[in-house]
């Protein structure tokens, strides 16, 4: 739809006079993919205004804007349209109004306390194979998400179906205005959000002005289970809509389960950690508690329940409290861990369980507390809601220290990424490879850094893991995952990352997998196989069939298409170099001309960006050369990281005598041997010993004697004025990993990505 024509239809005054054809309506400036074609609409609420915001969008590439106030910086934005009105959510409101008003189609408006979520995609599930189905991404039920979802319609949907909730009166009549169902679906009425409604039953009648122009409604039959009412309501819907009685049973039992959100980890001291702080209601509380209970884990660990305040239950604070304790009490939890106001407030509700009960004001006043302190043999089920920010809790408990420390230099990373800008045209933007955990240097830190940077379009890891951990941490940047797994995909649609895909195997498998979770309009990028053989799709042979499925589908939507040179590092490689990008054009021209929005391209990587300017296109890949390596010489550009230890002991051995395991080390004078606590259980490699490489011990070289062993190696100081205690490098500003990589016939890239995770990062700015 043309920006023009959405002026005109939210009744907006704009300003600029730029005209965008958008295809992407977005409210939270962390979830922007596709900033060429975006309308950002900047809301206010209670707890954020969106214009914060516009500045950092306009810098990500988003042009368009409605707005309740133009902002000042927009006599330097240039090509910016602003389109101004009194209420950005009314404008986004009115907006998807107008667009559900294009489709004359079924649509199906679901409500009630519990179990939109379940019946939205079990209705999904049994509908699809006959029909083009656009329902709500996940839980898009709200008076932003429900204006996101209905804009998903699109000219190939047969039939709609969209959650509505509300928590006040008044809020259903402005849903209801957008979803105009034309079946209404009701689950039911529980506990959920009573608190702002006078009475259960006027909850009720304001849930059910979604139904005011329904010709028909579903209700729950009475006395079922809530498992079987919600499959007993799929079953009316499709025999309304002219499903066989045989196709209904047999989809209903085919139907599959939404996912649970456990998580369980591995802790320190002897913990088993169980994270389940994606929501926070008594009733995932119970089947939380169920779970930690079902597991076999060792007699001698016991049951620790984290808990938050739980909001919004609609029930009297003190009668809700007393259900949680009974639940406690029934679940055999030996310590209950309080954190909030409210249920520290209602501390006496505990009083009579058998478990020890403690609790604190804050998620911080717990951290610093002696009881997190000692914190031992433990499983440890945290649960709690999202603002407690437990995500700290579980990252204390995972923390590993190690006397070894890796130095990080942050304010090189900038440096060394500014002098791959210099190479770069001003649009041109950067992934940063933030994989291996930015190269052993620390991908979170590293990517706080390098999320302040505008010219970084994207942060790219290997797995979904990896970028979950950075959205954990308050990561907003786009994050590509270079090897998705297919048992990942949970994870991807949880953390809106973005996949690559190579295969048919993997872009069948993902669409299934989006489908199933009602995702729609993922962002992927296409891998091109034009000379790595690793991994791609064949520009020559395969692009037919690759566009044709990504043309039957809306899940999955091509961000960009992307190859690998094999040899960009050398000049020996120029000429395969050349064939290479030939190749890749003919795939990303072919798969550009079947899709009417901007695929972004990229193939350099760091050697190629000083190599190739001219390939450069519309972004381009920054490994190694961003970590401080020059891949064209293994140079040092700006340092980064500095691996440091401290001498633990100095024995004084004869000549003759040998040092360490199978007498390897035979001294051939009167030394001064180091013992320093580094070993190949930190990824110190076994071929450093022997006299194959040399750490650095007050700026001299001192060779490593002997083997290395698994936590600790041994080095000849004989030379060298030092002392017990005394500092040790090994790499850094005067030895570069690249020399040691020689050293063991290896690559750079090994030698940073190796050191262990129980090595202690610290990071600082010079």
């Amino acid at each position: 739809m043309q920006l023009s024509t959405i002026a005109s239809l939210i009744g907006a005054r704009q300003t600029g006079h730029t005209d965008i054809d958008i295809n992407w309506l977005l409210t939270d400036s962390r979830s922007l993919c596709f900033p060429e074609s975006t309308l950002f609409f900047a809301i206010r609420t209670q707890r954020g205004d969106g214009h914060r915001y516009i500045q950092d969008l306009y810098s990500r590439g988003v042009r368009a804007f409605v707005v309740q106030d133009v902002p000042q910086f927009t006599a330097t934005a240039g090509e910016c349209v602003f389109l101004q009105v009194e209420n950005s959510l009314v404008a986004l409101q009115r907006l998807a109004e107008r667009k559900r008003e294009e489709y004359d189609i079924p649509v199906i408006g679901i409500t009630g306390s519990n179990g939109k979520t379940t019946v939205k995609e079990w209705l999904y599930q049994m509908l699809s194979p006959d029909m083009t189905v656009t329902r709500s991404p996940r839980s898009y039920n709200s008076q932003i998400g429900v204006p996101l979802s209905v804009w998903g319609l699109w000219e190939k949907s047969q039939i709609g179906i969209f959650e509505a909730a509300i928590s006040q009166p008044g809020e259903m009549e402005a849903l209801e205005r957008i979803i105009q169902p034309t079946i209404g679906v009701f689950t039911g009425l529980g506990a959920a959000h009573q608190e702002n409604f006078r009475s259960m039953e006027q909850k009720r009648q304001e849930k059910m002005k979604l139904f005011s122009h329904c010709k028909t409604v579903f209700v729950p039959t009475p006395g079922l289970s809530a498992l079987e009412a919600d499959r007993d309501l799929c079953r009316q819907v499709c025999r309304h809509l002219g499903m066989p009685d045989d196709v209904i049973e047999q989809r209903l039992s085919q139907l599959e389960p939404i996912a649970m959100r456990l998580e369980v980890k591995q802790g320190r001291h002897g913990c088993m950690i169980i994270n389940d702080s994606y929501n926070s209601d008594l009733n995932s509380l119970g089947i939380a508690m169920d779970f930690m209970n079902r597991r076999p884990d060792r007699a001698d660990r016991q049951r620790v329940l984290i808990l938050s305040d739980i909001l919004q239950s609609g029930v009297p604070p003190t009668m809700f409290y007393e259900h949680v304790a009974q639940l406690v009490q029934m679940r055999g939890v030996e310590c209950l861990i309080g954190i909030g106001p409210s249920i520290s407030a209602h501390a006496a509700c505990f009083d009579q369980l058998q478990a020890q009960c403690q609790f604190y004001p804050s998620t911080d006043a717990y951290l610093h507390s002696q009881s997190f302190a000692t914190l031992r043999d433990s499983v440890v089920l945290i649960k709690g809601a999202r603002n407690f920010h437990f995500e700290k809790i579980t990252q204390a408990l995972e923390q590993k220290v190690h006397e070894t420390i890796l130095e990080v230099n942050l304010g090189a990373v900038v440096d060394n990424l500014n002098y791959y800008r210099s190479f770069l045209n001003p649009d041109t933007k950067i992934i940063c490879m933030v994989k291996a955990d930015a190269y052993g240097a620390g991908a979170v830190e590293v990517s706080k850094t390098l999320q302040s940077q505008t010219q970084v379009g994207y942060l790219a890891v290997a797995v979904a893991d990896e970028g979950a951990l950075l959205r954990s941490n308050g990561i907003t940047k786009p994050i590509m995952i270079m090897n998705p797994e297919m048992t990942s995909f949970d994870t991807l649609f949880e953390y809106n990352l973005e996949p690559e895909v190579y295969s048919f195997r993997i872009l069948d498998a993902l669409v299934r997998a989006a489908e199933h979770a009602g995702i729609t309009g993922m962002p992927i990028h296409i891998k091109l196989d034009t000379g790595m053989h690793r991994l791609g799709f064949d520009p020559e042979t395969q692009m037919p069939q690759l566009i044709d499925r990504l043309q039957h589908q809306t899940a999955l939507v091509p961000r960009s298409v992307f190859s690998h040179f094999v040899g960009s590092d050398s000049d020996t490689f120029d000429q395969f170099s050349a064939l290479q990008y030939r190749r890749y054009l003919i795939g990303a021209d072919a798969l550009q001309e079947a899709f009417p929005h901007h695929i972004l391209r990229h193939m350099d990587n760091s050697a190629g960006i000083e190599h190739f300017p001219d390939r450069q296109m519309d972004m381009v890949r920054l490994g190694l050369g961003l970590y401080g390596i020059d891949p064209r010489n293994n140079a040092i550009i700006n340092n980064v990281s500095t691996l440091k230890t401290t001498i633990l002991q100095i024995h004084d051995v004869k000549a003759g005598e040998t040092v360490g395991y199978s007498r390897r080390g035979k001294l051939t004078r009167d030394s001064r041997i180091a013992a320093i606590p580094i070993g190949y259980a930190d990824g110190w490699d076994r071929l450093f010993g022997n006299g194959n490489a040399y750490a650095l011990v007050n700026g001299q070289k001192a060779p490593y004697v002997g083997n290395i062993c698994m936590d600790v190696c041994m080095i000849d100081v004989t030379d060298i004025p030092c002392q017990e205690g005394d500092q040790v490098v090994l790499f850094g500003d005067q030895l570069s990993p690249s020399i040691l990589a020689r050293t063991v016939n290896t690559i750079p890239y090994e030698i940073l990505t190796s050191v262990s995770h129980r090595v202690k990062r610290i990071y600082y700015h010079e």
